[in-house]
This record gives C-alpha cells, sequence and structure tokens, in this order.
C-alpha cells in the first residue's frame, strides 16, 4: 500500500528517469530553428566538425545534443519525418547502453538513427541488429539516405555475401546485419589463417532491434559451426554389438522424460565387457579419458532403448529416415545429433553416415557480450528486465507514447472446451467483419493457425491465395476472406502484416509474425506502391498511380477508424506475457481506436499449468452452461502469476546452460586471442623455441628425476621418447656415461641437438619459408586441437550430472574436469607443434595455407526445432580439390611426397613418423 502511495506522489523509477531526460531534450528543440536555417552543406559539415572534435579528444556523450539536433533536421530533409521528443528520449536510453521499451508504431526505426549517428562519429563502426534478412535490407536502404545526407556510409550483411562484400560492409560507419549473420562472421573470422582474411572490425557499438526476440528467445539455441568428422563408423558398429549383452535389469528407463541411464551392476558389467576389448583408455569407464567413449555408449543405449523402429523412425532405402512425432510423417534429410543419428544406423545394421563435428560455437549471451557498447529497443521488455539486466547488465526503460493509447484492453473469456473457444472466436470474427472491423488473430503454434482456417473455411470464410498475384493489390476489402501468415518468407509476411489494417481484413498469426512491421489503419501506401507500381517507370502515369494508391488508403483509414480500429483477438494465453502484449500491441499504435480480447479454454497448456481440473468442478457446480464463458480480473491475475511462474522457469533454464556455456567461452577468448596474436606476428620462431625447449626439458624429466645419479636413469626409454618426440637419435646412452654427467647438461645437450636441427633447416629452406610455416603448422594444429577439444567438452556435459549422485555439483565438477583437459590440450599442442616441425621436409613450391574445411552453419529456431539456416550450408562449402591419383603404397618414396599419391587422412604417413597422414604431412603439404 505505501508503494502505491509513494508512486503516486514521486513517480515510478522510471517515470523518474525519463523526467531526467526533458532537460537535454528541451536543449535540443533550443537549437532547432538555429539549424533549420543551415544549408545542406552546413548541416553536413557538421559531421567533419564532430569528428574532428572526437579526434581532439571531446566525448562522445558531450555531443549528444547537437549531434541529435543534426539527425533530426537531417530526418526532415533526407526523409520527410522528424523525430518527436519521445523519440529523442528513446535515443538517449540506448545512446545509455539501455533498452528503450516503445509501443509498436512509434518508430524505433528511425529512434535508432540518433544514436547509431551519435556513436559512428568514433569512427568505429556502429552495429544495428535485425531478426531477418529482409528487415536488415529495409532499414538499410531506408535510412541510408539520411546516413549519407550526413556524410556517413552504410553497409548491410545478409546471407549470400562473399568475404570481399563483408569486408566492406563492415568498414562502413554503420552496419544493418542480422543477429546470425553477425555470430556466423565471428566464428568464422576465428577459423582463417591470416588477419588480412577476417572481415570484423573489433565490437564497438552494437544496437538490437526486437531485442527481447534475439536476447531471449533466440538465444535459448547456439550458433554452431559444423564440418565432417573423420569417419568412425566403425566404432558405431563395435560399441553397437555389446548393448544387446545387457539385461534389462543393467538399466533404467524413464519414457516421461525419455532418458535411460545404467544401473551399477550395468555399468560393471560395460566396463568389464570394453576393458577385455581393449577400448578403454584406463581402468574406470568414467575416467576423464573415456568420455568419448561413455558417449557412445549412452547414445547406443538410447538407440536400443527409446527408440522404436517404425514408431519413431523407419527404415526406408538403406537410411534411417526419422517419423515426427506430432505429425506422423517422415522427415527425410533431418538427423539426430550428438552421434544418436549414428547409433540408430547401427542398430539398425545400415551404412552408418559420417558424424558432422562441431568446429565452433557460441551462444548469443556470449557472442554480444563481446560488444564494449550494447543497447536495444523493442515494444515489449519490462517482463523481462531481471534477465536483462542479470545476463547482459541492460536496464530497461519504457518511454511514453507521443500520443496516449486509446485501445480498450478487455478481460480474458474463459470457457471450459476448446470447441466453445473457437465457436466463439468465429462469432466475433464475423461480428467485426460484418461492420467492416479488421481483426488480427493470434496463435501459439503453426498447428492451431491451421485448425482455426479450417474453422473459418466451414463457417464461409476464403482464405487467400498468396500465389496468385492479385491477393497483393490491396484493395480487397472483403470481410469474407483471411490471410494466414507464413514466417518464412519475409517479405510476404510484411506485405501481409501492412494490409492487415484494411477495413474488413482477417489476418492469422502466429508468435513468429508481424515482427518489424507495422499494422497502420487503412493499409501501407508505401507497400502497396513497392508492389502494385513495381513494374511502372517513374512519370506521369506513375506520380496519379501512387496518388490514388495514397487516396484509396486515407480512405479505407477513415472507414477502419469508424469501425473501431484493429481487433486484436488472442486464441490462448502464452507462456510468456511479453508474447502476449507484443499481441496486443500491434492494435492502438498512435493513438488510434483499438480493442484486444483473450479467449482461453480448460485445454489450454497454460490452464492446465493453473490447475483446470480444480477449475473444471468448480465452474459445473457454479452451473456454467455449454458455450457461457467467465469473465472476471481475478482470472486474468491469476493467469498472470501462472505466466510469472513459467518465465522464471525458463529463465533459469537459460541461466544454467550459459553458467556451462561461459567455461567453454573463457577458453574460446583465450583461444581466438592467442590466434589473432599468432596472426599479426611476422615471426613466431620465439614462441616456437619455447615450445620445443619446454617439449625437450619435460620429456627428459620424466626419465631423469632431480638429484638422480646416471645409473638410476632409464636411457633406453629416454632415447625411444626422444626419438618420438623430436625425431633425433641422440647417443643419451653415451652421454650418460660419461663422468661427472647430470640432469641439467643432459638436457642442455638435448636442446642444443634440436635448435642445431632446426637451423639447419631454415639454412636449406631459407628463413622466410621456416617462418611461414612455423606458422601455418602452429595454427592448424592449434585448430585441430581445439576442434577435438570442443567435441569432448560437448560429450563431458552429456555425462558430468551424473556426479550428482555421488553429491558434487555438476557445474563445479564440469569445470575442474575442463580446466584440465584445456591444459592437456594446451601441452598436447607443444608436442604435435614441436613434432612436426623437427619431421617436416618443404617441397619445392612454398606450401599453401590450409584451406577452411567444409562448413554447415546452423541455428535452431527455439519454437519450431528448425533451423534457420539449414538453406545457408552451400554458402559456406569450400571448394573441393581434385583428388590425387591411387598409388601401390609399396612404391612410394618415403623422402619423395611427390610419389605418394592420395593418402588416407588415418592412414599412416607414408614419411615413416609413425603418425596417422592426417597428424603429419596431411596438416600442411
Amino acid at each position: 500500500m505505501f508503494r502505491g502511495i509513494a508512486r503516486k506522489l514521486f513517480g515510478s523509477a522510471n517515470d523518474r528517469r525519463v523526467k531526467g531526460y526533458r532537460s537535454r531534450v528541451q536543449a535540443i528543440n533550443a537549437l532547432e530553428k538555429e539549424i533549420e536555417a543551415l544549408s545542406d552543406e552546413a548541416l553536413r559539415a557538421r559531421t567533419a566538425d564532430f569528428k574532428r572534435q572526437i579526434a581532439e579528444g571531446a566525448s562522445v556523450d558531450s555531443l549528444l545534443v547537437p549531434a541529435f539536433a543534426t539527425v533530426r533536421e537531417g530526418a526532415r530533409r533526407a526523409l520527410g519525418m522528424r523525430p518527436f521528443d519521445v523519440q529523442l528520449i528513446g535515443g538517449m536510453v540506448i545512446h545509455e547502453g539501455g533498452i528503450a521499451e516503445m509501443k509498436t508504431g512509434e518508430g524505433k526505426t528511425l529512434v535508432a538513427t540518433l544514436p547509431v549517428y551519435l556513436n559512428a562519429l568514433a569512427g568505429k563502426g556502429v552495429h544495428v541488429v535485425t531478426v531477418n534478412d529482409y528487415l536488415a535490407r529495409r532499414d538499410a536502404e531506408t535510412m541510408a539516405e539520411l546516413y549519407g545526407f550526413l556524410g556517413l556510409t552504410t553497409g548491410i550483411i545478409v546471407h549470400g555475401l562473399d568475404d570481399e562484400e563483408r569486408r566492406q560492409a563492415y568498414a562502413c560507419d554503420i552496419t544493418y546485419a542480422t543477429n546470425n549473420e553477425l555470430g556466423f562472421d565471428y566464428l568464422r573470422d576465428n577459423m582463417k589463417y591470416e588477419r588480412a582474411q577476417m572481415v570484423q572490425r573489433p565490437h564497438h557499438f552494437a544496437i538490437v532491434d526486437e531485442v527481447d526476440s534475439i536476447l531471449i528467445d533466440e538465444a535459448r539455441t547456439p550458433l554452431i559451426i559444423s564440418g565432417p568428422l573423420d569417419d568412425r563408423s566403425e566404432f558405431y558398429n563395435t560399441i553397437d554389438a555389446y548393448i544387446p549383452k545387457l539385461s534389462k535389469s543393467d538399466y533404467e528407463v524413464d519414457e516421461k522424460q525419455r532418458t535411460v541411464s545404467m544401473t551399477e551392476s550395468g555399468m560393471e558389467k560395460m566396463e568389464s565387457m570394453l576393458s577385455e576389448a581393449g577400448l578403454l583408455k584406463s581402468e574406470s569407464l568414467y575416467d576423464i579419458e573415456n568420455v568419448s567413449v561413455v558417449h557412445h555408449v549412452n547414445q547406443a543405449l538410447r538407440a536400443h532403448a527409446l527408440f522404436q523402429r517404425d514408431k519413431d523412425y523407419i527404415v526406408r532405402n538403406n537410411e534411417v529416415v526419422i517419423i515426427d512425432e506430432f505429425t506422423g510423417r517422415m522427415m527425410p534429410g533431418r538427423r539426430y545429433s550428438e552421434g544418436l543419428h549414428q547409433a540408430l544406423e547401427a542398430k539398425e545394421r545400415v551404412q552408418v553416415q559420417p558424424e558432422n563435428q562441431t568446429l565452433a560455437s557460441i551462444t548469443f549471451q556470449n557472442y554480444f557480450r563481446l560488444y564494449k557498447k550494447l543497447a536495444g529497443m523493442t515494444g515489449t521488455a519490462e517482463t523481462e528486465a531481471a534477465e536483462f539486466a542479470d545476463i547482459y547488465k541492460l536496464d530497461v526503460v519504457s518511454v511514453p507514447t507521443n500520443v496516449p493509447v486509446a485501445r480498450i484492453d478487455d478481460d480474458d473469456e474463459v470457457y471450459r472446451s476448446a470447441a466453445e473457444k473457437y465457436n466463439a472466436i468465429i462469432e466475433l470474427i464475423r461480428e467485426c467483419a460484418e461492420r467492416g472491423q479488421p481483426v488480427l488473430v493470434g496463435t501459439t503454434s503453426i498447428e492451431k493457425s491451421e485448425i482455426l482456417a479450417e474453422l473459418l473455411k466451414k463457417a464461409g470464410f476464403k482464405q487467400k491465395d498468396f500465389t496468385d498475384p492479385d491477393a497483393f493489390s490491396g484493395r480487397e476489402r472483403s470481410g469474407k476472406t483471411f490471410a494466414v501468415l507464413n514466417a518464412r518468407y519475409h517479405e510476404q509476411e510484411a506485405f501481409i502484416v501492412s494490409q492487415a489494417g484494411v477495413p474488413g481484413a482477417i489476418t492469422i498469426a502466429t508468435n513468429m509474425a508481424g515482427r518489424g512491421t507495422d499494422i497502420k489503419l487503412g493499409g501501407s501506401a508505401e507497400m502497396r506502391i513497392s508492389v502494385e507500381l513495381k513494374d511502372m517507370p517513374e512519370g506521369l502515369e506513375r506520380e496519379a498511380a501512387e496518388a490514388r494508391i495514397r487516396a484509396e488508403v486515407e480512405e479505407m483509414k477513415q472507414e477502419a477508424l469508424k469501425a473501431g480500429g484493429l481487433y486484436v483477438i488472442g486464441t490462448e494465453r502464452h507462456e510468456s506475457r511479453r508474447i502476449d502484449n507484443q499481441l496486443r500491441g500491434r492494435s492502438g499504435r498512435q493513438g488510434d481506436p483499438g480493442h484486444s480480447k483473450f479467449f482461453l479454454s480448460l485445454d489450454d497448456d497454460l490452464m492446465r499449468i493453473f490447475g483446470s481440473d480444480r477449475l473444471d468442478g468448480m465452474l459445473q457446480k457454479l452451473g456454467l452452461k455449454e458455450g457461457e464463458a467467465i469473465i472476471h480480473p481475478w482470472i486474468n491475475r491469476a493467469l498472470a502469476k501462472a505466466q510469472q511462474k513459467v518465465e522464471a522457469r525458463n529463465y533459469d533454464m537459460r541461466k544454467n546452460v550459459l553458467k556451462y556455456d561461459d567455461v567453454l567461452n573463457d577458453q574460446r577468448k583465450v583461444v581466438f586471442e592467442q590466434r589473432l596474436e599468432l596472426m599479426n606476428d611476422e615471426d613466431i620462431a620465439e614462441t616456437v623455441v619455447d615450445m620445443r625447449h619446454a617439449l625437450v626439458s619435460d620429456t627428459i624429466a620424466k626419465f631423469i628425476p632431480e638429484n638422480s645419479y646416471p645409473e638410476q636413469w632409464d636411457t633406453d626409454a629416454l632415447h625411444e621418447a626422444l626419438l618420438q618426440a623430436i625425431a633425433l637419435d641422440l647417443p643419451v646412452q653415451e652421454w650418460a656415461k660419461e663422468e661427472g654427467i647430470a640432469g641439467p647438461e643432459m638436457t642442455e645437450r638435448a636442446i642444443k641437438e634440436a635448435d642445431d636441427h632446426m637451423a639447419r633447416k631454415a639454412e636449406q629452406y631459407g628463413p622466410d619459408l621456416m617462418r611461414y610455416v612455423e606458422k601455418s603448422i602452429l595454427l592448424q594444429t592449434l585448430d585441430h586441437l581445439w576442434r577435438e577439444h570442443i567435441a569432448m567438452l560437448d560429450h563431458l556435459r552429456q555425462v558430468v550430472g551424473l556426479r550428482g549422485y555421488a553429491q558434487r555439483d555438476p557445474l563445479n565438477e564440469y569445470k575442474s574436469e575442463a580446466f584440465n583437459l584445456f591444459s592437456a590440450m594446451l601441452n598436447n599442442l607443444r608436442e604435435v607443434v614441436t613434432s612436426q616441425l623437427m619431421r617436416v621436409e618443404i617441397m619445392a613450391q612454398p606450401p599453401q595455407m590450409e584451406e577452411l574445411p567444409p562448413m554447415e552453419a546452423h541455428h535452431l529456431d527455439p519454437s519450431t526445432g528448425e533451423d534457420e539456416m539449414a538453406l545457408a550450408s552451400a554458402a559456406f562449402a569450400a571448394m573441393a580439390e581434385p583428388a590425387a591419383a591411387e598409388v601401390d603404397p609399396a612404391s612410394r618414396n618415403p623422402d619423395d611426397p611427390s610419389t605418394w599419391g592420395r593418402v588416407s587422412r588415418n592412414e599412416p604417413c607414408p614419411c615413416g613418423s609413425g603418425k596417422k597422414f592426417k597428424h603429419c604431412h596431411g596438416r600442411f603439404a
């Protein structure tokens, strides 16, 4: 109660913060007359003057008032739009690194130009992030007129650009791009072998449009770049052979959670069988060295215990094809991840297809936290303010509307069954259609939008066919037709949304629909002109056609206003209040009248969480008849609390995933920074020498303990170890027989021999070529080991939860094991690089820097499970080189690689090193 009184007296914290911006708004307004009097050239010259002031040490913050005033006048001249005072406030919130929550129709795209211009003056690049290619291209092309007018350059990053085009776009003052493209460019940059090949600049400032969608909804799944893994089909078949030997008492199946785990007896039995077969690297199955084996065992067990043929999948044409559990349809081309599909193929005795390996991955949380300053804008962020503050350190500020909201939000109507609910919705749509009121119906899934579409057809309505060009005319005003949005085609979606305010229009949309495009009453004249007159040349005829369309739109707007504005109907409550608010916010833009109402039934998902069984019994006792609804503000409050609980649970899940990813992220930063240093260094000889000396010292220390006597040394084993490590046949047995010899002197001699060997190589091939080879081998080896490390951590993440049964915190266990694995990877890097350089033989032609491996980009849509980047894989595929001819291994000369022909990557290297080809000459030849 006291809090409510204080809020009335002093205003909320948000009100006080908004009030704090008013003084600067007044200062900007005070400059308006002065700047209006400037010529175009003088206005543009202010940009150069601002840049000069920053170069001389002025802060960007100190230029906010004059810069915003400049953008306001530039927008008026270049775009015909003058930012309102509340838009100036939104721009200030974004400039300060906050999230501006602004209602739909308040002009967020224009708001962004204010902080974009101000921060671009520093010359370090500003990124404006959108949810799809269409919006990136639309916003960039529209606002480039303003930026160009003021003397700044604008670039666009969309799917299908090559590296040079991307590099040029990132070099611009302002770059519009999608979240996926930015993340994948960062990952690909950190797989390049030369600094000049990278496309991105350091991450300076990003403004994220629809920030709640990108940083919360999309952030539930990571960005992944994958490539083909070494063929391990035989290993899958080997492991699969042991699963039938287990009895049902050896594992426990939880069908509800779709999990299976081994009992203690099962673990012992499997451990015994694998140990006898020599498949374990240490005694215990659950030692860290065997984490990959455990992963394969778990997947094979899942394949046998959880997945049934002809129910979960079918075998057709010697392939395992997934069956969609919801539709019952086959899904050719889709494959289970994490090796599960390969385990099913081994189970069914069909050909095991190669597994894809994660080459690089990052979550949106960790990518966007790379920016020195991050900001965002959306129509709905307040309900997720705690998560934005906790994960991204972003404050949410609700910016007031330019004109008060006139929309009427009715209480929810709750029906006992889904059929009654849909009948009420159809009846309301019919009433709106009769009076010419446009209707937007929001559903929570594509499936439910199709159900509603079928019911509308039975009620006499006709669905628009957008394969027919006439459907895009925008002139059809019959209340007997409806449109169903398809979020796969953004241009089509944008047109449908833009015309959803036409009198009598009926539009069915899912959660994905309508983002980034306003629903204007009467429709969008600009969208109609772009579609209807796209083939008409400039001239008097086109001007007349444009005038006719604008007049039609204005006439239809008046009709829609008389009918009550846009009526938004929600077919059920979403798990998140934010999604409901997004739908509701489509109506009532810029002070327009509007209406919104949600219809619920006890069959809805959220109502089941709320406890529909008890409610159903209560409604029956109250005598609620079929077709009647219960309407009360208490229901709304109870549902809001239920939504808050679900939001809190989802937040905890995202936060837990992020805790694990932060471990990998810390290591990723170290590796990527190390790669950048190596690429920037012209000469890495010192690094290579340090690695070589450390390897020799550590190798000798294993066989010559400190303060030991020569007769205690295992010189034969030391000789073999040095031969393996540095490929030198050193007379350590003879050295050990010398009187007075000690461990440090043995180390010095071995290091000198290794250094002399490398000096002779440098003299033979030339220091420049040797430096090139050193950098090439070091970078390629680091990448190879990093990929294996990522795969190992993926497997570890799958099994570390079992440590909880031993009363140990899985996260702490994961951190500890991940650190040990990372340390082992760095030690392995030193050994592999030194070993390869000591053995390297360079052919007459300088070796070419290794091409990036064939890559595929993946980002699963959290709401549908579909891969958003499935169509983009071709953009990342490297050009395949022609295969070399097969050669009889007996005819190969170990000292002449030109005689080797095609060598399998897993085959022993023909040079005689004893290593696999992929770890020897296959890494750099």
